[in-house]
């Protein structure tokens, strides 16, 4: 084997290239890249991860026990655990104060368990209440003010719960959810809060059949109200 001479190996060397040095400014703007793509990816992590948590899992999370009357917080979120699923209220305690406490203290004496949803009106409400008692039709044109809220009223639109302004009984609270924006519902009941979980339940509920008295053929109950605080 021919051996390489010194002076051709120093002619080799030579003609290797030498790295390059990089640059401070280099250095500088590859670190704002990698900086700037870390930041994008835990911002759209963080956004991703705020909406996966739903409402009823938020409520969850800061769930307190209001079975209790002699708790004075008021809670301003209410579960209706009914025979179709959940459906989960929004309290207005604000725009409708009176209406929310007596809603809370009916809770807490058990007033809902095993009430019935008696009158299911498709695209327009559905009705929970004491089978005996004055209809719907009825019962909103007396157009009472029990509560004389009237000015104070959030504008109706569909999933919207509310109790009856004409009430004849004191030991009485019907429900209603609206399936549909109605226009002059401020005349007809007391809204106190609005569903913002279980939509698909209200609409289920909905289009179970009926009767010609819109009285549904198959039992649809609530077997449970629980009353939550975020």
């Amino acid at each position: 084997m021919a051996k390489i001479k010194p002076q051709a190996l120093l002619q080799q060397s030579k003609k290797k290239k030498v790295p390059s040095k990089i640059s401070p400014a280099t250095i500088i703007i590859f670190t704002l890249i990698v900086f700037m793509v870390v930041f994008f990816i835990f911002s759209t992590y963080r956004h991703f991860s705020h909406r996966s948590v739903n409402p009823a899992e938020q409520i969850r999370l800061g769930r307190k026990d209001f079975s209790d009357p002699e708790n004075s917080v008021v809670p301003n979120y209410a579960t209706l655990h009914t025979s179709k699923g959940l459906i989960v209220v929004e309290l207005f305690k604000d725009a409708s104060p009176d209406v929310v406490d007596e809603f809370v203290k009916f809770c807490q004496n058990g007033h809902f368990k095993g009430m019935q949803f008696y009158r299911v009106i498709k695209h327009y409400v559905i009705q929970a209440g004491e089978v005996n008692s004055i209809g719907a039709a009825e019962e909103w044109t007396l157009r009472g003010k029990h509560y004389n809220e009237l000015e104070k009223s959030v504008k109706h639109e569909a999933f919207m719960v509310g109790t009856s302004k004409a009430k004849k009984d004191s030991k009485a609270f019907e429900l209603y959810i609206t399936t549909a924006p109605i226009s002059d519902l401020n005349e007809k009941i007391n809204v106190f809060g609005r569903v913002v979980k279980g939509e698909d339940v209200v609409q289920e509920i909905e289009e179970v059949d009926t009767d010609e008295h819109y009285v549904p053929k198959s039992a649809i109950g609530i077997m449970d109200v629980t009353l939550e605080q975020m």
